[in-house]
Protein backbone atom coordinates (compact mmCIF):
# COMPACT_ATOMS: atom_id res chain seq x y z
CA UNK A 1 0.00 0.00 0.00
CA UNK A 2 2.65 2.45 0.83
CA UNK A 3 4.43 1.64 -2.45
CA UNK A 4 1.54 2.31 -4.59
CA UNK A 5 1.45 5.69 -2.78
CA UNK A 6 5.03 6.54 -3.33
CA UNK A 7 4.59 5.39 -6.80
CA UNK A 8 1.32 7.73 -7.42
CA UNK A 9 3.41 10.93 -5.47
CA UNK A 10 6.31 10.05 -8.05
CA UNK A 11 3.75 10.38 -11.18
CA UNK A 12 2.49 13.22 -9.79
CA UNK A 13 5.31 15.17 -9.76
CA UNK A 14 6.46 14.02 -12.74
CA UNK A 15 3.23 15.13 -14.53
CA UNK A 16 3.88 19.07 -12.63
CA UNK A 17 7.41 18.55 -13.98
CA UNK A 18 6.11 17.78 -17.45
CA UNK A 19 3.35 20.80 -17.31
CA UNK A 20 6.31 23.59 -16.45
CA UNK A 21 6.52 25.25 -19.46
CA UNK A 22 10.65 25.12 -20.90
CA UNK A 23 10.43 29.05 -20.40
CA UNK A 24 10.39 28.40 -16.97
CA UNK A 25 13.11 25.83 -17.11
CA UNK A 26 15.28 28.01 -18.43
CA UNK A 27 14.95 30.64 -15.55
CA UNK A 28 17.96 29.25 -14.10
CA UNK A 29 21.52 28.14 -14.56
CA UNK A 30 23.61 25.51 -12.75
CA UNK A 31 26.69 26.56 -11.03
CA UNK A 32 28.98 24.23 -8.88
CA UNK A 33 31.79 24.51 -6.45
CA UNK A 34 33.29 23.02 -3.60
CA UNK A 35 29.85 21.51 -1.96
CA UNK A 36 28.20 20.65 -5.36
CA UNK A 37 26.04 22.10 -7.42
CA UNK A 38 23.24 24.70 -7.35
CA UNK A 39 20.71 26.64 -9.33
CA UNK A 40 21.23 30.40 -10.21
CA UNK A 41 18.47 32.33 -10.83
CA UNK A 42 19.31 33.27 -14.76
CA UNK A 43 19.13 36.59 -14.56
CA UNK A 44 21.62 37.16 -11.51
CA UNK A 45 25.07 38.29 -12.29
CA UNK A 46 26.12 36.31 -8.94
CA UNK A 47 27.66 33.03 -9.04
CA UNK A 48 27.21 29.97 -6.37
CA UNK A 49 29.64 30.86 -3.90
CA UNK A 50 27.08 34.15 -3.83
CA UNK A 51 24.56 32.36 -3.62
CA UNK A 52 25.73 29.85 -0.48
CA UNK A 53 26.79 33.30 1.35
CA UNK A 54 23.29 34.58 0.67
CA UNK A 55 21.91 31.14 3.02
CA UNK A 56 24.31 31.95 5.49
CA UNK A 57 24.79 35.17 6.16
CA UNK A 58 21.31 36.61 6.44
CA UNK A 59 22.04 38.71 9.23
CA UNK A 60 22.04 42.24 9.51
CA UNK A 61 20.00 43.20 6.96
CA UNK A 62 23.09 45.88 5.87
CA UNK A 63 24.29 44.57 2.38
CA UNK A 64 27.13 45.65 0.90
CA UNK A 65 26.02 47.81 -1.62
CA UNK A 66 24.28 50.02 0.79
CA UNK A 67 27.58 51.73 0.76
CA UNK A 68 28.00 52.52 -3.09
CA UNK A 69 31.42 53.85 -2.28
CA UNK A 70 32.49 50.37 -1.22
CA UNK A 71 31.58 48.48 -4.36
CA UNK A 72 33.18 50.83 -6.64
CA UNK A 73 36.13 50.21 -4.42
CA UNK A 74 35.87 46.67 -5.56
CA UNK A 75 35.71 47.09 -9.43
CA UNK A 76 38.86 49.29 -8.68
CA UNK A 77 40.66 47.23 -7.10
CA UNK A 78 39.93 44.62 -9.88
CA UNK A 79 41.08 46.82 -12.58
CA UNK A 80 44.17 47.22 -11.49
CA UNK A 81 44.90 44.20 -10.61
CA UNK A 82 43.54 43.21 -14.16
CA UNK A 83 45.92 45.50 -15.20
CA UNK A 84 48.54 44.55 -13.49
CA UNK A 85 48.38 40.59 -14.54
CA UNK A 86 48.25 41.94 -17.98
CA UNK A 87 51.33 44.14 -17.87
CA UNK A 88 53.45 41.42 -16.36
CA UNK A 89 52.20 38.84 -19.00
CA UNK A 90 50.14 36.67 -16.99
CA UNK A 91 46.70 38.26 -18.96
CA UNK A 92 46.08 38.26 -22.36
CA UNK A 93 44.71 41.82 -23.63
CA UNK A 94 41.54 40.04 -25.22
CA UNK A 95 40.68 38.89 -21.72
CA UNK A 96 41.61 42.52 -19.87
CA UNK A 97 39.41 44.46 -22.33
CA UNK A 98 35.81 42.72 -21.27
CA UNK A 99 36.95 43.20 -17.39
CA UNK A 100 38.02 46.99 -17.82
CA UNK A 101 34.50 47.72 -18.74
CA UNK A 102 32.48 45.43 -16.53
CA UNK A 103 34.54 46.90 -13.75
CA UNK A 104 33.76 50.76 -15.69
CA UNK A 105 30.31 49.75 -15.23
CA UNK A 106 30.04 49.31 -11.56
CA UNK A 107 32.09 52.43 -11.34
CA UNK A 108 28.98 53.93 -12.94
CA UNK A 109 26.86 53.19 -10.61
CA UNK A 110 25.35 49.51 -12.07
CA UNK A 111 24.71 46.34 -11.05
CA UNK A 112 25.21 47.45 -7.65
CA UNK A 113 21.83 45.67 -6.61
CA UNK A 114 23.84 42.27 -7.51
CA UNK A 115 26.41 43.10 -5.19
CA UNK A 116 23.86 41.14 -2.15
CA UNK A 117 26.09 39.76 0.74
CA UNK A 118 25.31 40.90 3.91
CA UNK A 119 28.53 43.17 6.05
CA UNK A 120 27.93 40.68 8.54
CA UNK A 121 29.87 37.51 7.40
CA UNK A 122 32.27 34.61 8.58
CA UNK A 123 35.67 33.70 6.50
CA UNK A 124 37.13 37.29 6.45
CA UNK A 125 35.75 38.39 3.70
CA UNK A 126 35.93 35.88 1.25
CA UNK A 127 31.69 36.02 0.54
CA UNK A 128 32.54 39.60 -0.95
CA UNK A 129 35.55 39.00 -2.48
CA UNK A 130 34.05 36.25 -4.86
CA UNK A 131 30.47 38.27 -4.65
CA UNK A 132 32.34 40.59 -6.71
CA UNK A 133 34.41 38.40 -9.17
CA UNK A 134 31.36 36.67 -9.98
CA UNK A 135 29.21 39.64 -10.80
CA UNK A 136 32.52 41.11 -12.68
CA UNK A 137 33.18 38.05 -14.57
CA UNK A 138 29.50 37.61 -15.32
CA UNK A 139 28.72 41.05 -16.70
CA UNK A 140 32.36 41.00 -18.61
CA UNK A 141 30.65 37.42 -20.59
CA UNK A 142 27.83 39.29 -21.03
CA UNK A 143 29.95 42.46 -22.72
CA UNK A 144 31.81 40.90 -24.85
CA UNK A 145 28.70 38.75 -26.11
CA UNK A 146 29.19 35.32 -23.80
CA UNK A 147 26.37 33.99 -21.70
CA UNK A 148 26.20 34.43 -18.20
CA UNK A 149 28.53 31.56 -16.57
CA UNK A 150 30.52 30.44 -19.42
CA UNK A 151 33.24 30.65 -17.09
CA UNK A 152 35.67 28.63 -19.31
CA UNK A 153 36.02 32.59 -21.20
CA UNK A 154 36.60 34.76 -18.59
CA UNK A 155 36.11 33.19 -14.45
CA UNK A 156 35.87 34.29 -11.50
CA UNK A 157 38.94 32.95 -9.65
CA UNK A 158 41.17 32.35 -12.80
CA UNK A 159 40.55 35.47 -14.29
CA UNK A 160 38.86 38.45 -11.99
CA UNK A 161 40.85 36.55 -8.72
CA UNK A 162 44.27 36.26 -10.85
CA UNK A 163 47.29 36.91 -8.20
CA UNK A 164 44.89 37.36 -5.24
CA UNK A 165 43.32 35.91 -2.42
CA UNK A 166 40.70 37.59 -0.56
CA UNK A 167 43.42 38.33 2.08
CA UNK A 168 44.95 41.53 -0.12
CA UNK A 169 42.27 42.12 -2.22
CA UNK A 170 39.34 42.75 0.39
CA UNK A 171 41.35 44.93 3.08
CA UNK A 172 42.16 46.80 -0.27
CA UNK A 173 38.84 47.40 -1.41
CA UNK A 174 38.36 48.81 2.15
CA UNK A 175 41.05 51.29 2.28
CA UNK A 176 39.97 52.43 -1.40
CA UNK A 177 36.85 52.84 -0.43
CA UNK A 178 37.61 54.93 2.97
CA UNK A 179 40.02 57.27 0.83
CA UNK A 180 37.94 57.97 -1.61
CA UNK A 181 35.34 59.33 0.80
CA UNK A 182 37.54 61.22 3.19
CA UNK A 183 37.78 63.60 0.64
CA UNK A 184 34.22 64.30 0.49
CA UNK A 185 34.05 63.96 4.26
CA UNK A 186 36.51 66.51 4.29
CA UNK A 187 35.15 68.88 2.14
CA UNK A 188 31.78 68.82 3.95
CA UNK A 189 33.89 69.17 7.52
CA UNK A 190 35.35 72.62 5.37
CA UNK A 191 31.67 73.79 4.43
CA UNK A 192 30.45 73.54 8.39
CA UNK A 193 33.76 75.14 9.50
CA UNK A 194 33.02 77.66 6.83
CA UNK A 195 29.63 78.64 8.76
CA UNK A 196 31.03 78.61 11.95
CA UNK A 197 33.52 81.07 10.82
CA UNK A 198 30.33 83.21 8.89
CA UNK A 199 28.73 82.99 12.58
CA UNK A 200 32.11 84.31 14.42
CA UNK A 201 32.45 87.17 12.02
CA UNK A 202 28.29 88.13 12.96
CA UNK A 203 28.92 87.89 16.28
CA UNK A 204 32.33 89.10 16.43
CA UNK A 205 31.56 92.24 19.11
CA UNK A 206 28.30 90.94 20.52
CA UNK A 207 29.58 90.44 24.15
CA UNK A 208 28.49 87.72 26.97
CA UNK A 209 30.10 85.41 29.79
CA UNK A 210 32.57 82.91 29.38
CA UNK A 211 31.51 79.75 31.47
CA UNK A 212 34.32 77.55 33.09
CA UNK A 213 32.85 74.47 35.18
CA UNK A 214 28.81 75.87 34.09
CA UNK A 215 29.97 78.53 36.25
CA UNK A 216 30.46 82.61 35.50
CA UNK A 217 33.88 82.79 34.33
CA UNK A 218 35.25 86.03 32.42
CA UNK A 219 33.83 88.12 29.11
CA UNK A 220 34.10 86.87 25.81
CA UNK A 221 32.31 87.56 22.36
CA UNK A 222 29.68 85.10 20.77
CA UNK A 223 32.04 85.27 17.48
CA UNK A 224 34.76 84.47 19.57
CA UNK A 225 32.72 81.38 20.99
CA UNK A 226 31.53 80.38 17.25
CA UNK A 227 35.27 81.26 16.04
CA UNK A 228 36.80 78.24 18.65
CA UNK A 229 34.28 75.92 16.97
CA UNK A 230 35.45 76.42 13.41
CA UNK A 231 39.34 76.19 14.91
CA UNK A 232 38.75 73.07 16.49
CA UNK A 233 37.10 71.24 13.89
CA UNK A 234 40.22 72.76 11.74
CA UNK A 235 42.18 70.71 13.70
CA UNK A 236 39.91 67.25 13.50
CA UNK A 237 40.42 68.09 9.47
CA UNK A 238 44.12 68.38 9.42
CA UNK A 239 44.03 64.86 12.00
CA UNK A 240 41.77 63.05 9.08
CA UNK A 241 44.64 64.08 6.31
CA UNK A 242 47.01 62.62 8.56
CA UNK A 243 45.30 59.50 9.28
CA UNK A 244 44.93 58.86 5.42
CA UNK A 245 48.35 58.09 5.50
CA UNK A 246 48.38 55.01 7.25
CA UNK A 247 46.06 53.88 4.11
CA UNK A 248 48.31 54.01 1.29
CA UNK A 249 50.43 50.97 1.60
CA UNK A 250 48.38 47.72 0.43
CA UNK A 251 49.31 44.56 0.26
CA UNK A 252 48.03 43.20 -3.23
CA UNK A 253 50.46 40.59 -4.24
CA UNK A 254 50.53 39.39 -0.74
CA UNK A 255 48.03 36.33 -1.32
CA UNK A 256 47.03 34.08 1.17
CA UNK A 257 49.48 35.06 4.00
CA UNK A 258 51.80 37.47 2.49
CA UNK A 259 54.39 35.04 0.68
CA UNK A 260 53.31 35.55 -2.53
CA UNK A 261 52.40 32.58 -3.52
CA UNK A 262 51.14 32.54 -7.13
CA UNK A 263 51.38 35.83 -7.86
CA UNK A 264 54.08 36.72 -10.63
CA UNK A 265 57.25 39.04 -10.35
CA UNK A 266 56.41 42.55 -10.35
CA UNK A 267 53.25 42.24 -9.86
CA UNK A 268 52.55 43.99 -6.16
CA UNK A 269 54.09 47.03 -7.87
CA UNK A 270 52.27 47.04 -11.09
CA UNK A 271 49.11 46.88 -9.16
CA UNK A 272 50.03 49.54 -6.38
CA UNK A 273 50.74 52.15 -9.50
CA UNK A 274 47.37 51.39 -11.05
CA UNK A 275 45.69 51.89 -7.43
CA UNK A 276 47.45 54.77 -7.16
CA UNK A 277 46.36 56.01 -10.91
CA UNK A 278 42.73 54.83 -10.04
CA UNK A 279 42.40 56.62 -6.64
CA UNK A 280 44.82 59.41 -6.97
CA UNK A 281 46.49 58.37 -3.47
CA UNK A 282 50.15 57.67 -3.38
CA UNK A 283 49.22 53.78 -2.92
CA UNK A 284 52.63 52.02 -2.42
CA UNK A 285 53.12 47.99 -1.93
CA UNK A 286 53.57 46.84 1.92
CA UNK A 287 57.11 46.82 3.17
CA UNK A 288 56.42 43.15 4.60
CA UNK A 289 53.60 41.57 3.36
CA UNK A 290 53.33 39.47 5.75
CA UNK A 291 52.70 41.81 8.80
CA UNK A 292 50.79 43.90 6.19
CA UNK A 293 48.34 40.79 5.70
CA UNK A 294 47.45 40.17 9.24
CA UNK A 295 48.27 44.47 10.44
CA UNK A 296 45.60 46.24 11.35
CA UNK A 297 47.22 50.06 11.95
CA UNK A 298 45.56 51.41 8.94
CA UNK A 299 42.17 51.03 10.05
CA UNK A 300 42.83 51.81 13.67
CA UNK A 301 44.57 54.88 13.00
CA UNK A 302 41.60 56.05 10.75
CA UNK A 303 39.21 55.41 13.13
CA UNK A 304 40.63 56.93 15.85
CA UNK A 305 40.79 60.18 13.90
CA UNK A 306 37.05 59.54 12.86
CA UNK A 307 36.07 58.92 17.05
CA UNK A 308 38.28 62.38 17.43
CA UNK A 309 36.00 64.31 15.51
CA UNK A 310 33.05 62.74 16.55
CA UNK A 311 33.90 63.88 19.98
CA UNK A 312 34.41 67.63 19.10
CA UNK A 313 31.30 67.71 16.60
CA UNK A 314 29.54 65.98 20.76
CA UNK A 315 31.12 68.39 22.40
CA UNK A 316 30.23 71.45 20.06
CA UNK A 317 26.49 70.23 19.81
CA UNK A 318 25.89 69.55 23.31
CA UNK A 319 27.24 73.39 23.59
CA UNK A 320 24.73 74.34 21.34
CA UNK A 321 21.82 72.90 22.88
CA UNK A 322 22.90 74.21 26.89
CA UNK A 323 23.45 77.68 25.04
CA UNK A 324 19.93 77.78 23.60
CA UNK A 325 18.64 75.73 26.90
CA UNK A 326 15.39 77.66 27.56
CA UNK A 327 13.79 79.70 26.45
CA UNK A 328 12.66 80.68 29.97
CA UNK A 329 14.29 78.98 32.13
CA UNK A 330 17.71 78.11 30.85
CA UNK A 331 20.68 80.22 29.52
CA UNK A 332 18.82 81.42 25.99
CA UNK A 333 21.74 82.92 24.76
CA UNK A 334 21.07 82.27 21.16
CA UNK A 335 18.22 80.96 19.04
CA UNK A 336 18.39 77.67 16.65
CA UNK A 337 15.89 77.13 14.05
CA UNK A 338 12.92 75.97 14.74
CA UNK A 339 12.63 72.44 12.76
CA UNK A 340 9.76 70.30 14.02
CA UNK A 341 7.55 70.29 16.88
CA UNK A 342 8.91 69.07 19.87
CA UNK A 343 6.09 67.34 22.10
CA UNK A 344 3.23 65.25 21.57
CA UNK A 345 2.17 66.50 24.67
CA UNK A 346 3.67 70.35 25.46
CA UNK A 347 2.28 72.57 23.53
CA UNK A 348 4.44 74.90 22.28
CA UNK A 349 7.98 73.12 23.15
CA UNK A 350 10.65 73.22 20.24
CA UNK A 351 13.36 70.91 20.81
CA UNK A 352 17.30 71.32 19.64
CA UNK A 353 16.73 68.59 17.26
CA UNK A 354 20.02 68.72 15.07
CA UNK A 355 22.43 69.03 17.79
CA UNK A 356 20.68 66.41 19.34
CA UNK A 357 20.84 63.65 16.46
CA UNK A 358 24.87 65.19 15.63
CA UNK A 359 25.24 63.51 19.68
CA UNK A 360 23.24 60.26 18.60
CA UNK A 361 25.93 60.00 15.61
CA UNK A 362 28.85 60.74 17.57
CA UNK A 363 27.92 58.09 19.92
CA UNK A 364 27.95 55.29 17.25
CA UNK A 365 30.95 56.82 15.48
CA UNK A 366 32.60 56.00 19.17
CA UNK A 367 31.30 52.56 19.63
CA UNK A 368 32.07 51.97 15.74
CA UNK A 369 35.70 52.64 16.99
CA UNK A 370 35.71 50.51 20.16
CA UNK A 371 34.67 47.61 17.92
CA UNK A 372 37.61 47.98 15.49
CA UNK A 373 39.71 47.91 18.56
CA UNK A 374 38.26 44.49 19.28
CA UNK A 375 38.45 43.32 15.63
CA UNK A 376 41.71 44.65 15.21
CA UNK A 377 43.57 43.24 18.36
CA UNK A 378 41.16 39.20 17.99
CA UNK A 379 42.87 38.31 14.83
CA UNK A 380 44.79 34.86 15.73
CA UNK A 381 48.00 34.33 13.31
CA UNK A 382 48.72 35.26 9.79
CA UNK A 383 44.96 36.54 9.36
CA UNK A 384 42.47 38.65 10.99
CA UNK A 385 38.88 37.11 10.36
CA UNK A 386 37.39 39.79 11.73
CA UNK A 387 38.20 42.72 8.87
CA UNK A 388 34.79 42.91 7.60
CA UNK A 389 33.90 44.71 11.24
CA UNK A 390 37.10 47.18 10.63
CA UNK A 391 35.37 47.74 6.71
CA UNK A 392 32.13 48.49 8.12
CA UNK A 393 32.87 50.34 11.09
CA UNK A 394 34.63 52.75 9.67
CA UNK A 395 33.04 53.26 6.15
CA UNK A 396 29.85 53.82 8.51
CA UNK A 397 30.68 56.63 10.60
CA UNK A 398 32.25 58.46 7.40
CA UNK A 399 28.64 58.08 5.80
CA UNK A 400 26.88 59.26 9.09
CA UNK A 401 29.25 62.04 9.92
CA UNK A 402 29.34 63.34 6.89
CA UNK A 403 25.45 63.22 6.39
CA UNK A 404 25.10 64.65 10.24
CA UNK A 405 27.53 67.13 9.28
CA UNK A 406 25.80 68.61 6.05
CA UNK A 407 22.42 68.64 7.99
CA UNK A 408 23.89 70.22 11.09
CA UNK A 409 24.93 73.19 8.95
CA UNK A 410 22.44 73.68 6.60
CA UNK A 411 19.39 72.91 9.56
CA UNK A 412 21.03 74.79 12.36
CA UNK A 413 24.66 76.63 12.17
CA UNK A 414 23.65 78.58 9.15
CA UNK A 415 20.46 80.07 11.17
CA UNK A 416 21.62 80.74 14.43
CA UNK A 417 20.50 84.25 16.19
CA UNK A 418 21.28 85.77 18.81
CA UNK A 419 19.29 87.14 22.22
CA UNK A 420 21.59 90.12 22.65
CA UNK A 421 19.61 91.39 25.35
CA UNK A 422 19.61 88.36 27.38
CA UNK A 423 23.37 88.84 26.99
CA UNK A 424 23.00 92.44 28.34
CA UNK A 425 21.70 91.08 31.36
CA UNK A 426 23.86 88.59 32.59
CA UNK A 427 26.86 91.22 31.50
CA UNK A 428 25.07 93.72 33.91
CA UNK A 429 24.47 90.75 36.74
CA UNK A 430 27.67 88.94 36.63
CA UNK A 431 30.27 88.11 39.12
CA UNK A 432 32.30 87.38 36.98
CA UNK A 433 34.14 90.39 35.77
CA UNK A 434 35.50 90.51 39.24
CA UNK A 435 38.22 89.15 38.11
CA UNK A 436 39.39 91.91 36.20
CA UNK A 437 39.95 93.66 39.55
CA UNK A 438 42.79 91.24 40.72
CA UNK A 439 45.59 93.59 39.52
CA UNK A 440 43.76 96.40 41.01
CA UNK A 441 42.20 95.69 44.08
CA UNK A 442 44.22 92.47 44.74
CA UNK A 443 42.80 89.21 44.76
CA UNK A 444 41.41 88.90 48.90
CA UNK A 445 39.37 91.75 48.38
CA UNK A 446 38.14 91.07 45.22
CA UNK A 447 36.87 88.03 46.63
CA UNK A 448 35.70 89.40 49.08
CA UNK A 449 33.46 91.88 46.82
CA UNK A 450 32.62 88.54 44.90
CA UNK A 451 31.11 87.31 48.07
CA UNK A 452 28.76 90.15 48.93
CA UNK A 453 27.67 90.67 45.55
CA UNK A 454 26.61 86.49 45.40
CA UNK A 455 24.74 87.12 48.96
CA UNK A 456 23.09 90.73 48.50
CA UNK A 457 21.90 90.19 44.62
CA UNK A 458 23.80 93.07 43.43
CA UNK A 459 26.24 93.24 40.73
CA UNK A 460 30.09 93.98 41.19
CA UNK A 461 29.94 97.03 39.56
CA UNK A 462 26.95 98.47 41.33
CA UNK A 463 28.91 97.48 44.54
CA UNK A 464 32.15 99.38 43.28
CA UNK A 465 30.21 102.39 42.21
CA UNK A 466 27.96 102.47 46.10
CA UNK A 467 31.49 101.71 47.67
CA UNK A 468 32.79 104.20 45.67
CA UNK A 469 36.19 102.12 44.96
CA UNK A 470 36.77 103.24 41.61
CA UNK A 471 35.55 106.36 39.92
CA UNK A 472 33.35 106.01 36.85
CA UNK A 473 36.12 106.74 34.64
CA UNK A 474 38.13 104.03 36.09
CA UNK A 475 35.04 101.40 36.09
CA UNK A 476 35.24 101.82 32.06
CA UNK A 477 38.95 101.70 31.72
CA UNK A 478 38.82 98.34 34.15
CA UNK A 479 35.93 97.14 33.47
CA UNK A 480 34.97 97.70 29.98
CA UNK A 481 33.49 93.76 28.87
CA UNK A 482 34.83 94.38 25.64
CA UNK A 483 38.26 95.21 26.71
CA UNK A 484 37.89 92.24 28.44
CA UNK A 485 37.33 90.13 25.82
CA UNK A 486 41.12 90.77 24.43
CA UNK A 487 39.02 90.82 21.33
CA UNK A 488 41.62 91.18 18.45
CA UNK A 489 38.91 90.99 15.26
CA UNK A 490 42.44 91.08 12.95
CA UNK A 491 43.25 87.12 14.00
CA UNK A 492 40.01 85.72 13.23
CA UNK A 493 39.40 84.77 9.40
CA UNK A 494 36.61 87.02 7.08
CA UNK A 495 35.08 82.98 6.01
Amino acid sequence: MKFGRVSLALALVCAILMSVPASAQQNFRTEKDLLGEKQIPADKYYGVQTARALENFQLSGVLINHYPGFVEAWAIVKMAAARANTDVGAMKKETLGPIEKACQAVLDGKYHDQFLVDWFQGGAGTSTNMNANEVLANVALEMSGHKKGEYQIIDPHDHLNMSQSTNDSYPTAIKVALLLRNDKLVEELRKLVASFRAKGNEFLTVVKMGRTEMQDAVPMTVGQEFHAFAASLEGEIKLLKDAEKYLFEVNMGATAIGTGINVPKGYPEKCAQHLAKLTGKPMVPAGDMIAATWDQQGFVVYSSALKSLAVKLSKISSDLILLTSGPRAGLFEINLPAMQPGSSIMPGKVNPVMPEVMNIIAFRVMANDYAVTLAAHSGQLQLNAFEPLNGLAPIESQALIYRGSMALRTKCIDGITVNEKVLAKNLETTVGIVTALNPVLGYEKATELAAEAYKSGKGIIEIIREKKILTDAQIKEILDPVKLTGLDASIYPKK
